[in-house]
């Protein structure tokens, strides 16, 4: 048996041909879902992208206890486990997050791994040189932006696409070359797990010429494919070029899709291979007047997301499917398909009879960023629940790991750091308990809830104390059943003895 995950970063749903997308120019995203089942209701969980990360690896929502970083030293790794039992797993990535204080624990958790540099701001090449010309950073920074750190990101960029002047040298192509050659080298050999890891479609929207031409426009104005985490400030015209933007990167990435496609059929992979074809979350372009992600409620936009997956076993193809399901899952499925025990930790469930006649998985799905809402969905309607109070506390991070995305924690952090008991999933050890800086403060949004099939874009948020009370059952059972940290439902105002 063999697997191969393609895992894109910011892969927006809506805009794939097979989920309705009229527009954009991805002939193998239509391909792939004649070749798998496509799932409807796939929701995200932990955000953004190394909590989602986390979720992949260890089967568990992690947004309620932590918030972005490493693998901990009491989670499971659906990696590793593949690893300690004969599995060969493998990853090839171009995410510059493994790389950082935030992500460094796992890349070592595969078999075997392979990164490509380059991508958004890394740190990849050294250019001191002051004087190397790169456009003005002429954006107002928001208030949730670090100007000096968003700058050197910028100049970074620029600096790494000097070194990458044709297709062949970016970062996704050379992503999935690597795997293609994985998949050459090993086609007949048996027990491997093949992870084909790209960071794009992810900002800054850097793509080859060849694929902004299937997207012509008369836009003249300032280079513009960085939309900032902020409110739109953009004219109508540097909003649809940004649009324009992401999809030439997308078709990017459908095109590096068709090459694994063609790799599958050469070796005839069909027969012993599952594929699994997926994202950590959506991106929004201009929705809701926002850009990007984290600041804002997790609207569908960024929470709704894509997902394919081929099963050998049963053969199924060119379906549908209807079962609410999410990355926790993910993990599940693959040790259930290569023959191992679930960790009793994992709260995923294996997608086996899901892919082959849409057996439900469960009634409601939790997902959230930590700090900020926390969402549930039965998948017709989203509840999102704000803290009842303007300081959006009490709120802490439990970690055995004190790192941050790019740095480590603070010493005025560590100063004041408790021990904290031990969770059902900690495995009897104590974590340090240390007062958290949420990125965000979903009070200012209020509690929301939506009923997505007759407001599929989520601009009308209902008033029913009814249908609240039943979300909110859902809510606090998953939020148990995570043994969620007593301050999260004091933060959130639920009455839990009630």
């Amino acid at each position: 048996m063999k697997a191969i995950m393609v895992m894109f970063d910011t892969l927006n749903r809506r805009m794939l041909p097979p989920y309705g997308c009229e527009w954009i120019h991805a002939p193998n995203f239509q391909r792939l879902a004649e070749r798998t089942v496509t799932f409807d209701n796939c929701y995200v969980g932990s955000m953004p992208c190394m909590p989602a990360r986390r979720d992949l690896h260890t089967g568990r929502y992690n947004f309620l206890h932590r918030s972005w970083s490493p693998l901990e030293p009491f989670d499971n790794s659906m990696p590793e486990i593949l690893k300690k039992h004969g599995v060969y797993t493998h990853l090839i990535t171009d995410h510059q997050h493994y790389w950082e204080d935030g992500g460094a624990t796992y890349h070592n958790r595969y078999s075997s791994f392979e990164f490509v540099r380059g991508q958004e701001g890394d740190t990849w090449k050294g250019l001191v040189d002051p004087s190397f010309e790169i456009p003005t950073y002429d954006r107002t920074p928001s208030a949730h932006e670090n100007l000096e750190e968003s700058m050197r990101a910028w100049r970074q960029d620029w600096i790494n696409r000097s070194f990458m002047p044709t297709e062949d040298e970016q970062p996704q192509s050379i992503c999935f070359s690597l795997g293609l050659e994985f998949m050459d080298a090993n086609a007949h050999a048996d027990n491997w797990f093949l992870q084909i890891e790209t960071f794009d479609p992810h900002e800054p929207f850097f793509s080859a010429e060849k694929y902004k031409a299937l997207y012509p426009h008369g836009y003249d104005g300032p280079h513009l494919d960085w939309p900032p985490y902020d409110r739109v400030h953009e004219s109508p015209e540097e909003v649809e070029h940004l649009r324009l933007e992401y999809a030439a990167l997308l078709s990017m990435c459908d095109e590096q899709l068709g090459r694994v496609l063609d790799r599958m059929d050469r070796h005839n992979l069909w027969q012993d291979t599952m594929l699994i074809v997926c994202t950590d979350h959506g991106y929004l372009l201009g929705e809701h007047d926002w850009w990007a992600k984290n600041i804002q409620p997790w609207y569908n936009e960024n929470a709704h997301i894509p997902l394919f997956i081929w099963d050998p076993r049963s053969g199924r193809a060119g379906e549908r499917r209807d079962a609410l399901v999410q990355m926790i899952d993910f993990p599940a499925t693959l040790l259930e398909y290569f023959g191992q025990e679930l960790p009793a930790e994992m709260q995923g469930v294996p997608l086996r009879n899901t892919i082959d006649h849409d057996q439900p998985v469960r009634d409601a799905a939790l997902f959230g960023i930590h700090g900020g809402h926390v969402n549930v969905t039965d998948s017709r309607h989203v509840y999102m629940r704000a803290p009842d109070n303007p300081d959006n506390k009490p709120l802490y991070e439990y970690t055995l790991m004190p790192s941050h995305m790019r740095t480590m924690f603070r010493v005025e952090e560590l100063q004041a750091l408790e021990l904290a008991a031990p969770f059902s999933f900690t495995k009897g050890c104590h974590t340090l308990r240390i007062e958290a800086r949420p990125w965000v403060n979903p009070h200012t949004y209020g509690t929301l809830l939506f009923d997505i099939e007759s407001d599929p874009e989520q601009t009308k948020p209902l008033e029913d104390p009814a249908l609240e009370a039943q979300m909110l059952a859902h809510l606090v059972q998953l939020m148990r059943e995570n043994d969620a940290p007593l301050e999260q439902f004091l933060r959130l105002g639920i009455d839990i003895e009630s």
